[in-house]
């Protein structure tokens, strides 16, 4: 069976798990989509290793595992989404140390929580993408900037409004006050609002 590149496309409230995520995975050559449910903890952590500007105080227990890899010299050269049962995707991690593979089972999101910190490449088998995949309808109006594809199937009903509400938050505060309140959330291990101020911060940046 062939293997099928994909790339991380964003994460939103998942509508069919109270208190869970969907982790939404695009080919990179094509049109498919792969949404996966996820914890809040796994969906932080990978928020986490994509988002730059964001430091937690302490390591993540995928940091951890970070460190301890580079310690003893080992790498995650990829991962593999080899099994889908019963609506669970099962994965493996390819690793390698000192010229020497092996494959260790882990959970979908662990395994990508891992690969953004290794930029290891994710692969799916192709039967997976043919049962779970699904095509995003293009956007008719697109602006350069724009993400060409929606991700509303994925989107909680309330997150226009949520949204809505953490602009008016934070409308009022100064740059200054921003990165103050962004420091201590960070410092308080607050990471979804530190997210949600760095947002604020960088639409100020833009205009």
């Amino acid at each position: 069976m062939s293997l099928v590149r994909l790339t991380i496309k964003g994460i939103s409230y998942s509508q069919t798990q109270s208190g869970a995520y969907a982790l939404v995975l695009s080919e990179v050559e094509g049109s498919r989509t792969l949404p996966i449910v996820i914890g809040a903890f796994e969906a932080q952590s990978i928020a986490i290793a994509l988002e730059k500007e964001i430091k937690p105080p302490r390591p993540l227990t995928h940091d951890l595992f970070k460190s301890f890899a580079d310690r003893f010299m080992i790498a995650i050269r990829q991962v593999i989404i080899h099994k889908l049962v019963d609506g669970v995707f099962y994965s493996s991690l390819i690793c390698e140390r000192d010229g020497i593979e092996e494959i260790i089972d882990a959970r979908t999101s662990d395994a990508i929580a891992l690969a953004t910190r290794f930029n290891a490449p994710i692969f799916a088998y192709e039967n997976i993408l043919d049962k779970a995949g699904i095509y995003l309808k293009e956007k008719e109006e697109t602006n350069p900037d724009d993400d060409p594809y929606s991700l509303e199937e994925f989107e909680d009903e309330n997150t226009s409004q949520e949204e809505t509400t953490t602009e008016n938050e934070y409308a009022h505060k100064t740059l200054s006050e921003l990165n103050t309140m962004m420091d201590e959330a960070v410092a308080n291990e607050d990471y979804e609002t530190a997210a949600k101020i760095r947002d604020e911060i960088n639409k100020r940046k833009s205009k």
